[in-house]
């Protein structure tokens, strides 16, 4: 595979070389790269910077050399970077004549000096580089440490920044150190940075740049270090529920670490380990209205977490390494699903066992070409059990009662490979590869709903016995599958000139079951600095992004297709013996299949952005984006009764026929203003201003219209349309006394639907809309919070500065005014909350922090 893969890279390199035009220079920039032993360093990647803007790149030959040709005068900066080593930026001086041949020494990294010059160069200077648009989040460990991150969860802190409408059927794209994965695999002491939106037009990944989020792990280092966290939360230190007749009595403790060095004192070979555990003793405040009344409770829900993880990191030569990580992940929930309307003996238990391991290599061929291999091997297991054996009540947003009827278990063993080849030449870098997200051996058990749900459309039909709908599936729930999902993209950055970079890419995209071979995403995006001073740089991009199913829509295939499971629906039926008088083989069944011309649905988005360096250590961005869904997936019962209220469907030989179709459509259009960097003397960091609006007919693939005859009636703003947000994180530095983390979310309302709280056409799914009303036509109140992170260093030997132990308090507040933050409005016209909230987002909670690093 490696060899056809850079054969191709090197035709396309070879003919990209051939179109370019080279400007004309007769001055020559070179030098030698060498370790504090006077070793040479080879392959590190060298960077000609004109006012921190890329205009050349090269890598170290065998004899740690390097040498740019054709450059133009004036005042440049040669910049290096090599796995294990200390940044070096040095200036140079280009004109009258080419400058002595430079002689560069590189010191051993530390996490101190990493984190330091990234953040002075990376994320406060602008370039036309494609990977550096500054309506990316980017943050780095060294400033989410001081930031209120709650629970340390900061894939969960930096989510928000997501954009809903780009997640795509198989939700976020979770990116871990160049591998798509379903967690993060190690504790929060051992990530090194997390990003969205970098790169957004990437042929490299499937979504678009708001739809994934990428984290890069922290390697071994060559001297020893280590730190550990302890997290502590109680309900004394928090505010009452608004929801809860008495405060919860909820503790949370989490104990979290890594420890790194050399292996036997060899700095080509370290290791890393992280350990989290985590014990929630937390509850779920129930607020539900019954037949005798209202119904508010404390439910105690503890869960307890474990993860460990490993890392070994070996160089074979300064030219060769490989990583290899292995994570274990123990999990164990009670009383999962109570809260709301929903009562505690509706719930159930679930634990998971997930394993990863990790390998990945770095083979620098030459210096111009380098190969990165990496596979992941998995297996998972997670088992549901329901609380109550019994048959499931739901009386429309009022209650939920009777059993959670969620019994299953779901066993995977996966398989997840990237092979990704670089080639430099040039003004050209040309990346090609192949992705296999996902081939996986995957196992389900289906024992769910096997004692049925009743749905009752009021309190008073409950009270009568009178249910409007039966729903029970029977037969055999186990399913054994293959699924494979395939992709391999190319990708041209071609500096055109000094000033504009050009990205050309294209990608292909494929999964079984969906037999739709025609997926090719073209992805083009650049970005120009005009004028000399090169604070200005405009960039733009347009891209299409096919989507995934996951693995739950293929699961329903194959069990609901008339030969395993059998789903059965009754109209006004028997309570609480619905089969009393007939036998459920006189029943039709329901089944589940794919429409005939369905396939994989993408989105269209083109954006334009200009960006502006304000002063030397912040930039503003003002970027608009329009995103079209295509062929979107829905559901459609399509043997539907023709008149509502009657229980005649057009098919007598089966109750629904759910079919799944591409044929939704969504569009969306957003301004950002970005601003990152310093604001005043003493504080730092990044506020994001989204104006926006979303409209679609469907919300996925599970999403069944009101009218399955008339689906196009649907068409209405988004559920997750909010017209504006914003967002800022910061810290503020008080002259060393303490630091102050800072994070603001404002929110306007989300929309929901006025429904009747009928089924009229006996499929159980209640969204029937009085006439002339369209969906969403209902607006909830605005969200507001402020979350703030007092701490405080201590350095445990002063003479020793950077490479002393260090203690470090903190205090984190979450939602510090504790405002009350309304969530799950009810628009059912039949239910006594019509119009009101039946839960809200967490009142203020305090949080302690201490850690220990050295």
């Amino acid at each position: 595979m490696k060899c056809w893969l850079t054969a191709a890279v090197l035709i396309l390199c070879f003919a990209g070389t051939i179109a370019s035009q080279t400007a004309a220079s007769s001055f020559t920039v070179s030098g030698i790269v060498q370790d504090q032993n006077n070793a040479a360093i080879i392959g590190a990647q060298v960077d000609l910077l004109n006012n921190n803007v890329r205009i050349k790149s090269t890598t170290t030959d065998g004899n740690g050399g390097f040498r740019f040709a054709q450059v133009p005068s004036g005042v440049l900066a040669v910049r290096i970077q090599s796995n294990g080593f200390a940044t070096q930026i040095i200036d140079v001086k280009v004109g009258p004549q080419s400058p002595a041949p430079l002689r560069i020494s590189m010191a051993i990294a530390t996490l101190t000096q990493e984190t330091t010059i990234n953040a002075t160069i990376s994320e406060t200077q602008i370039s036309t580089e494609t990977s550096d648009n500054q309506n990316a989040v980017s943050m780095k460990s060294s400033e989410l440490k001081d930031l209120p991150v709650f629970d340390q969860d900061y894939v969960g802190t930096l989510s928000r920044f997501l954009d809903p409408g780009g997640t795509g059927t198989s939700g976020i794209s979770l990116v871990v150190d160049g591998v798509e994965a379903n967690s993060v695999g190690v504790s929060a002491s051992a990530i090194k940075e997390v990003k969205i939106n970098n790169d957004p037009y990437s042929a490299e990944f499937f979504r678009p740049g708001r739809g994934r989020i990428e984290v890069t792990t922290k390697p071994g280092e060559p001297e020893f270090h280590g730190g550990f966290n302890f997290t502590f939360r109680d309900a004394h230190l928090n505010a009452r529920d608004p929801f809860a007749l008495v405060r919860p009595p909820e503790q949370r403790r989490i104990y979290e670490g890594i420890f790194t060095g050399p292996v036997r004192g060899n700095a080509k070979t370290t290791f890393l380990i992280s350990i989290d555990r985590n014990e929630e003793d937390l509850q779920a405040v129930v607020n539900a209205i019954g037949p005798n009344g209202p119904i508010q409770e404390n439910i105690a829900t503890p869960a307890r977490n474990l993860l460990v993880a490993g890392v070994i990191t070996h160089f074979f030569s300064d030219n060769n390494s490989f990583n290899l990580r292995y994570s274990y992940q123990d999990r164990s929930q009670r009383n999962q699903g109570i809260g709301g309307i929903t009562l505690p003996e509706a719930g159930y238990n679930t634990s998971e066992r997930e394993s990863d391991l990790v390998y990945t290599q770095t083979t620098i061929i030459s210096p111009k070409l380098v190969n990165q291999f990496r596979v992941l091997l998995g297996k998972e297991m997670q088992p549901f059990d329901s609380l109550n054996p019994g048959p499931r009540i739901v009386v429309t947003d009022a209650f939920i009662g009777g059993g959670a009827q969620n019994d299953s278990l779901r066993r995977e063993h996966h398989i997840q490979l990237t092979e990704v080849v670089s080639y430099s030449s040039g003004r050209h870098v040309i990346k090609m590869g192949l992705n296999v997200p996902d081939w996986s051996n995957r196992g389900f058990e289906n024992n769910q709903n096997k004692a049925g749900t009743f749905f009752f459309s009021s309190i008073t039909n409950f009270q009568a016995g009178k249910p409007a709908t039966f729903r029970q599936q029977q037969g055999n729930g186990h399913v054994n599958f293959l699924e494979k999902v395939i992709g391999g993209f190319v990708q041209d950055d071609f500096r055109y000139r000094p000033n504009l970079m050009v990205s050309f890419g294209m990608r292909y995209d494929w999964q079984n079951y969906f037999h739709d071979n025609n997926n090719f995403a073209p992805r083009l995006s650049f970005a120009y600095s005009p004028g000399k001073s090169q604070k200005t740089v405009i960039r733009g991009g347009a891209g299409i992004f096919y989507d995934r199913t996951g693995p739950r829509p293929v699961i329903d295939l194959l069990l609901f297709n008339g030969q395993n499971l059998d789903l059965f629906l009754i109209s006004n039926p028997l309570f609480p013996d619905p089969f009393a008088g007939g036998a459920i083989g006189a029943l039709p069944p329901g089944i589940v299949r794919l429409a005939p011309d369905v396939h994989l649905p993408y989105t269209i988005q083109y954006s334009i952005s200009l960006e502006r360096q304000l002063t030397k250590d912040s930039t503003l961005s003002v970027n608009y984006v329009d995103q079209r869904g295509i062929d979107l997936f829905r559901s459609r019962d399509i043997n539907q009764v023709v008149v509502p209220n009657t229980t005649n469907r057009p098919d007598p030989n089966f109750g629904q026929i759910r079919q799944i179709e591409s044929a939704g459509h969504s569009r969306s259009d957003a301004l950002e203003i970005s601003f990152r960097g310093r604001i005043t003397e003493r504080f730092t960091g990044m506020m994001q201003y989204r104006l926006s609006k979303s409209y679609d007919n469907t919300t996925g693939i599970n999403f069944f219209p009101a009218n399955s005859y008339d689906p196009m009636d649907e068409w209405a703003l988004s559920n997750f349309d909010r017209r504006h947000r914003f967002e800022m994180l910061g810290t503020f530095d008080a002259w060393k006394l303490f630091k102050l983390g800072i994070s603001v979310s404002l929110y306007s309302g989300s929309p929901y639907s006025l429904t009747t709280g009928t089924d009229d056409f006996g499929n159980s799914l209640f969204n029937i809309r009085p006439a002339g009303v369209p969906r969403n036509s209902l607006q909830g109140p605005g969200y507001a919070d402020v979350d703030l992170r007092w701490s405080k260093e201590f350095v445990l030997d002063q003479k020793k500065k950077d490479k002393s132990p260090v203690v470090t308090l903190g205090l984190d507040a979450f939602n510090v005014f504790n405002r009350v933050n309304f969530v799950s409005f009810v628009g059912t016209e039949t239910s006594p909350f019509f119009g009101q909230a039946v839960a809200a987002q967490p009142p203020r909670r305090l949080q302690l922090m201490a850690r220990f690093r050295f």
